[in-house]
């Protein structure tokens, strides 16, 4: 098995017995953690307010294994076609339905066959029709060139082993002119290998964070422009206190290589309008 086929088991492991958690009317929350909450917070908890809440059934809000908010900072509009990546419980689909409307649709792309079922029963019992839940992978999007508006993803792009390939997908099926408008883990700066290890088995669960730099790198070789990263929260290493000492890490000495280090962000960029034409006169470098 390659590396980046293990990568993809084990998430669709982890994401699989999440969502047969929810089912069975518990938390979300990774398992591994010392008790059912601590992985959760504060990575994953008070991202959606009351009212947001509110439009979704609880078990797609106990399904939430995101680190943002991306239906609240996308900007959706009516009628607009939304793809989000790694779509799990479902929530964040839903949310964006009820903002393109019924003009508008919403599709949802997960390789977990326990969160396609959750997924598809929220939709049910939310009774919203303009969605529609895809079994695939996001290194491989089963939609048309040219089909979508808006890409949006709740901290599922960090898990991949072949991020390259995930945004050259994403921007095939972008109509021109279309949004790439996701949540992510990100790092700044540079972070000793061992750290990283420790930290990311907190942030996400299991992650392959991307530098900052990096990921604006990658998003511009795939032919992104207008390309920001805005950090949503930055973590501290007394916020994994709990988690962490449960792994046997020693907090106060990591402290200083972590904190400010590890963030989430809302990733935005724009697929042109129209095509670069290539330079062929003399003057064209200037």
């Amino acid at each position: 098995m390659t590396a980046s086929s293990d990568v993809k088991e084990v998430v669709r492991e982890k994401y699989g017995q999440a969502a047969l958690r929810v089912t069975a009317g518990q938390s979300g929350c990774c398992s591994s953690a010392p008790r059912a909450t601590s992985c959760c917070d504060p990575i994953t908890s008070n991202l959606y307010d009351a009212g947001q809440a509110g439009e979704v059934p609880d078990a797609a809000l106990k399904a939430s294994l995101g680190c943002g908010n991306p239906t609240a900072l996308a900007e959706l509009k009516p009628g607009e076609t939304v793809l989000d990546l790694g779509s799990g419980g479902g929530i964040d689909v839903l949310l964006s339905a009820r903002r393109v409307g019924p003009t508008g649709k919403a599709y949802g792309l997960d390789m977990t066959d326990e969160m396609l079922a959750l997924a598809n029963d929220n939709k049910r019992k939310a009774g919203i029709e303009n969605v529609e839940f895809l079994k695939g992978e996001i290194e491989s999007i089963p939609l048309p060139d040219n089909s979508v508006d808006v890409i949006i993803s709740n901290c599922v792009i960090n898990l991949s082993a072949d991020k390259d390939k995930v945004l050259r997908e994403a921007f095939r099926v972008l109509k021109p002119g279309g949004r790439f408008a996701v949540s992510d883990v990100v790092t700044r700066g540079e972070i000793l290998p061992e750290i990283r290890q420790s930290v990311l088995a907190w942030v996400g669960c299991i992650a392959g964070a991307l530098e900052e730099n990096d990921y604006r790198s990658k998003l511009a070789a795939a032919g992104f422009e207008q390309i920001e990263v805005e950090p949503t929260r930055i973590y501290r290493a007394e916020d994994a206190r709990e988690f962490l000492a449960g792994q046997g890490i020693d907090v106060d000495g990591l402290a200083p290589q972590v904190d400010g280090k590890f963030l989430s962000a809302f990733i935005r960029a724009v697929k042109p309008s129209s095509p670069k034409q290539a330079c062929c006169g003399p003057t064209c470098c200037n």
